[in-house]
C-alpha cells in the first residue's frame, strides 16, 4: 500500500455534511473584535466549515501589515469555542507549527511561497511527523507541478494522512483579468497523477477582486473540486491586507446560494450514453493521430528537399499564410481562434524541430 492509498477522504476529516467544504475568513486577523465578528456571521452559512484566518503574514515591503502572529491563537481559539467552527491558519515555518499546535488550532495550510523552497517544506515535513491534524497545500507561485507534488509527497511521507490540495492560482507576466491566472490544465493534471489527493479551489487569490468569485467557483465545482477557500471580512473596505478580493459574509451567502453542485455521475442510462459519446472521441482521437503522423512524413519530406537545394528551414512567409488561413477556416467552424492558434503552434514548431533535425543529420554525415 502506497502513500497515496492512505490519505483518507475529505469528509472524513473535516465532518462537512455537505458539498463543498467551504473554507472561509479573513485574508488577515486584524483584531479580536474582527475575527469574532466575522466568524460569528460565517458560522450560520450554507457549508461553511472551517474558520481561516492569517496571522503571519510577511510582506514584499516590511512596512506594510505582517499579521499580529503568536495573539491572534487566543482569538480562533474563542471562535472555535463560541461558534463550533474548525480553525485553519498558514505556517511557513517549525515555530509557527509549534505555537498552533499548542493553541489547538484544527487545520494548517501551507502557503504558495513557502511551497516553492524544499528547504523550507522538509523542516515542515519534519516538526509534523507523528501529527495528526490536516494539511492544506497551496500550489506555487510559479507554474510547476513538481513543486505541487513534491510538497505534498514530503507531507505524506511525513506521515500526514488528511491532506488537501489548494489551487490558488499562478503567477503570469501576460495581461489578465485576474490576479493569478487560474491555468486549470495543472490541477487537472495533478488531479490524475494524484486522484486520491482532494482538490480545494481558492477563488480569492485567483481573481484578486471580489467580482469574479462566483464565476470561479462555479468553474471549480464544474471540474468536481471537493471545496472552496474564500476570504470574507465583515468590513472588506477597512481590510489592512487584500482588501479587493475579500468578501462579506453576506455577499459569501449570495454566491453559495447562487452555485450549483452538479452530481458526478449520472444514472445507467446517462452512463450508456456517455459511453457512447466517449468511444466516438476515442475513434475521432485514433483519426487524429493518424493525421498528425501523415503531417509528419510530409514535413519530412520537405526538410529532406529544403537541405537538398539548401534553403532555410523557416519561411515566415508561408507560417504567416498558415495561421491566417487555419485561423478563418476555424472561425467559419465555430472553434475558438486561441485555442486554434496554440494548437497550430505546437504543431508548428514540432515541425521546425523536426526539419532542424533532419539538417543537423545531414550535415554531420557531410563530415
Amino acid at each position: 500500500m502506497t502513500a497515496h492509498d492512505e490519505i483518507l477522504p475529505l469528509n472524513e476529516w473535516t465532518g462537512a455534511g455537505c458539498r463543498p467544504l467551504i473554507i472561509a475568513g479573513p485574508c488577515s486577523a486584524e483584531s479580536e473584535e474582527q475575527v469574532i465578528t466575522t466568524a460569528r456571521l460565517l458560522a450560520g452559512l450554507k457549508c461553511v466549515r472551517v474558520f481561516r484566518a492569517g496571522l503571519w503574514k510577511p510582506r514584499t515591503r516590511p512596512s506594510s501589515f505582517e499579521g499580529v502572529g503568536k495573539e491572534g491563537l487566543i482569538w480562533l481559539q474563542r471562535v472555535k469555542r463560541e461558534t463550533g467552527l474548525l480553525t485553519a491558519v498558514e505556517v511557513a515555518n517549525p515555530v509557527h507549527v509549534a505555537q498552533a499546535l499548542e493553541h489547538g488550532v484544527d487545520m494548517l495550510w501551507i502557503g504558495a511561497r513557502t511551497v516553492v523552497n524544499p528547504f523550507s517544506l522538509q523542516e515542515l515535513a519534519s516538526v509534523l511527523r507523528g501529527v495528526d491534524i490536516p494539511v492544506l497545500v497551496k500550489n506555487p507561485v510559479n507554474p510547476d507541478l513538481s513543486l505541487w507534488m513534491g510538497a505534498l509527497e514530503r507531507m505524506m511521507l511525513s506521515g500526514i494522512r488528511k491532506i488537501a490540495a489548494i489551487h490558488r492560482g499562478f503567477y503570469f507576466f501576460g495581461k489578465s483579468p485576474y490576479r493569478n491566472a487560474p491555468m486549470w490544465e495543472l490541477p487537472i493534471e495533478l488531479k490524475r497523477l494524484m486522484p486520491q489527493i482532494p482538490l480545494i479551489c481558492d477563488p480569492s487569490h485567483i481573481s484578486g477582486g471580489r467580482q469574479y468569485l462566483a464565476d470561479i467557483s462555479q468553474k471549480a465545482l464544474d471540474l468536481e473540486y471537493e471545496g472552496l477557500m474564500i476570504e470574507s471580512h465583515h468590513d472588506p473596505a477597512s481590510a489592512l491586507t487584500d482588501a479587493a478580493q475579500q468578501i462579506t459574509p453576506e455577499g459569501l451567502k449570495a454566491l453559495l446560494n447562487g452555485l450549483v453542485v452538479r452530481q458526478k455521475s449520472g444514472g445507467s442510462g446517462f452512463e450508456t450514453k456517455l459511453e457512447e459519446l466517449r468511444t466516438e472521441i476515442d475513434k475521432i482521437d485514433a483519426e487524429l493521430i493518424n493525421l498528425l503522423a501523415r503531417r509528419m512524413d510530409i514535413v519530412t519530406e520537405i526538410g529532406e528537399y529544403k537541405r537538398n537545394h539548401n534553403v532555410t528551414i523557416l519561411q515566415i512567409k508561408r507560417w504567416g499564410n498558415i495561421v491566417r488561413d487555419r485561423l478563418k477556416t476555424g472561425m467559419d467552424t465555430g472553434l475558438d481562434t486561441e485555442y486554434l492558434r496554440k494548437l497550430f503552434e505546437i504543431v508548428h514548431n514540432e515541425s521546425i524541430k523536426l526539419q532542424a533535425e533532419i539538417m543537423n543529420r545531414n550535415t554531420g554525415e557531410e563530415k
